[in-house]
């Protein structure tokens, strides 16, 4: 057998017995989430841009500000744009879909709805979740690792709890995330990311971004 029929067969049986699947997800469903007024003028900025370029007319424009204006839910606004970007590209993202990175690197940023149980599957690759302007569905969030051989960064805003499960097999786990400044302890209401599952012959790193510097020289 050649090496690389081995490959295929070792990928094959290690996500057929690693691979977690999602649970029904808690709370509201994405599209359930409460829009913010920076969701709206968002949107209202992809529409301006497409008007003026020609993607949309005078009065669709009018017709669609109008409705983003009177959203409440996410769902009301994603489809205000779907014919005019591609999907990377949207205001906000709603893959509810595993995470899954083999030999190569898998990103996940922006605004993304997290729900409240993330499969994350990793053979030899990097994966980076990027959670600072992400929405939460639930402020415990489980992370359901499979990884071998791999690296998983997490980056979360200051504060944030990073905990392992009491059945989660992680040797190499580094937990970097600060608190914010001032603070002596973690909130009693701070999100909670929870890592579940096993890393073997890998690592997770959890940190926050890096602080603003301030400028050597200020005006007077």
């Amino acid at each position: 057998m050649s090496f690389e029929s081995r490959a295929n067969n070792w990928i094959s049986a290690f996500l057929g017995s690693g691979l977690p699947g999602a649970k029904d997800p808690a709370g509201p469903s994405p599209a359930e989430l409460r829009a913010s007024d920076a969701d709206r003028e968002q949107v209202i900025g992809l529409l301006r841009d497409a008007v003026t370029d020609g993607r949309l007319t005078m009065a669709e424009h009018e017709e669609r500000v109008e409705r983003a204006y009177a959203a409440r839910t996410l769902g009301d606004l994603v489809g205000l744009t779907a014919d005019l970007v591609p999907p990377e590209s949207q205001p906000f993202l709603m893959d509810g879909r595993p995470v899954v990175a083999l030999f190569r690197t898998e990103n996940r940023a922006g605004r993304w709805v997290v729900p409240s149980e993330v499969p994350v599957t990793s053979l030899g690759g990097r994966v980076t979740m990027d959670l600072c302007e992400a929405l939460l569905q639930t402020r415990r969030v489980v992370v359901r690792l499979a990884v071998m051989a791999g690296t998983v960064t997490l980056i979360v805003p200051e504060g944030v709890r990073v905990v392992s499960a009491p059945d989660a097999r992680i040797k190499a786990f580094h937990d970097e995330v600060r608190l914010p400044p001032g603070a002596t302890g973690h909130a009693p209401d701070a999100p909670v990311i929870e890592l579940a599952g096993f890393v073997y012959g890998g690592k997770v790193i959890a940190k926050s971004p890096k602080r603003p510097r301030k400028g050597l020289f200020r005006r007077s």
